[in-house]
């Protein structure tokens, strides 16, 4: 499978700490599950189940986004990465169906949560530390002025994936395939762009180097073209180096300071900086390839993404396309000014990132544009991400359920 879109991992600095408290230690948000270990737990003490009732109630975009993770689990490519522990391909469609079976009845609030919990067993992240601690951060779409040739301000590239690159079976980046046959790394950010050996690959030209970058984190934009036309740019592969974080860097260096680190800190600061862009932005050596895509952004399932629906994981380690609640902290944007409240919600476990590792991490997509952006700058909070399956004993009830749709031509 491809990876899609990546989170915002570069805004991931916003410390944790409050008042004159002593600083506390950064949590170890991706370390690595021991080996063997899965990195969900299923509830079994009645005083750990959490509260579904305030998700019960606002539900906007739940059917969508399940109908988009219903048409994923229908390809037969999906069910290599099944059963995940006890979890069958079927339990992981059968849970879709019925929940979305249980909107449709109209239930709503304490109602919907009883249902919910006489139907469902939950599973909870055991997280960065084993106590079901989550890092959420958010990514999103941003817009950006380009065009289909390098020409005035238009001097920035995106590019097509080259031929060189090497895939496996499940999407991973081999390498690159030299003339003699023979497969080695692909080369890092810097020599990429030093080298210019992607001349010719240019799919899209933009006016401002940061933002080439920030299409590269996000792994997909929509492009606004001189003659009007709106073209979306999506992720097609990477050369395959770890994500390295350009934020830290900044911070590393006081350029930023921790507490003011920000997407809107971090763009002003390299409007006035335009030169030490490339100084920065080398120093994470993950490169990503694009491809022009129809309709709106998907995600590395290659279904479409729904704003505060969508959650990207590490898809070594969770099950994907699969139904799952978080409960944290997020910005809201009330009259031009951001809040911060307590949230809970349904959510879909639709793609992954580049920064995305291990089972303390999850990112939350924000939507298209500015606003999308200026959230998603601003989650950065630790909460509890748990998953819902359908019990065994309540598969019976599915039975008149509607039939899913079958797969689109070419899945």
């Amino acid at each position: 499978m491809k990876t899609k879109i990546f989170l915002s991992a570069l805004l991931a600095i916003v410390t944790l700490t409050t008042g004159c408290q002593r600083p506390q230690a950064r949590p170890e948000y991706d370390r690595p599950l021991p080996p063997g270990q899965l990195a969900l737990r299923k509830i079994t003490n009645p005083d750990e189940m959490p509260d579904f009732t305030i998700g019960c109630h606002n539900l906007g975009g739940m059917q969508k986004a399940i109908d988009n993770s219903l048409n994923y689990l229908s390809k037969p490519s999906s069910r290599q990465f099944f059963p995940y522990g006890d979890i069958t391909h079927q339990q992981a469609v059968d849970s879709l169906k019925a929940f979305k079976k249980l909107i449709d009845s109209g239930l709503r609030g304490r109602e919907l949560h009883a249902a919910i919990a006489e139907q469902f067993d939950v599973y909870v992240s055991v997280g960065c530390d084993g106590q079901g601690t989550v890092l959420f951060t958010g990514y999103y779409t941003p817009i950006f002025d380009g065009s289909p040739a390098a020409a005035g301000q238009f001097q920035y590239p995106l590019y097509n994936q080259p031929d060189d690159l090497v895939k496996g079976p499940d999407g991973q980046i081999l390498g690159r395939r030299g003339t003699d046959g023979q497969i080695t790394p692909y080369p890092p950010r810097a020599e990429i762009e030093r080298s210019g050996i992607l001349k010719g690959k240019e799919m899209a030209w933009l006016s401002d180097p940061f933002e080439a970058y920030i299409a590269h984190v996000q792994g997909s934009a929509k492009l606004k073209m001189p003659n009007g036309e709106l073209v979306t740019v999506g992720y097609a592969a990477s050369n395959g180096h770890e994500y390295h974080s350009v934020a830290e860097e900044l911070v590393k260096d006081g350029r930023i300071r921790r507490d003011r680190m920000s997407l809107s800190t971090m763009i002003d600061y390299f409007k006035r900086h335009i030169n030490q862009v490339a100084e920065y932005t080398q120093r994470n050596p993950r490169f990503v390839f694009f491809r022009k895509e129809d309709g709106p952004p998907r995600g590395s399932l290659n279904e479409p993404v729904t704003p505060m629906r969508t959650i990207a994981t590490d898809k070594s380690i969770y099950p994907r396309g699969c139904l799952a609640f978080i409960s944290t902290v997020m910005p809201r944007m009330v009259r031009g000014r951001i809040f911060r409240d307590p949230y809970s919600g349904f959510v879909l476990d639709q793609d992954t990132g580049g920064a995305i590792r291990a089972p303390g991490r999850c990112d939350v997509y924000m939507g298209i544009g500015e606003t999308a952006g200026k959230l998603a700058g601003q989650t950065y909070q630790e909460g509890r991400l748990y998953y819902l399956f359908l019990k065994r004993t309540a598969q019976p009830m599915l039975s008149d359920l509607a039939p899913m749709s079958m797969p689109r031509a070419g899945q």
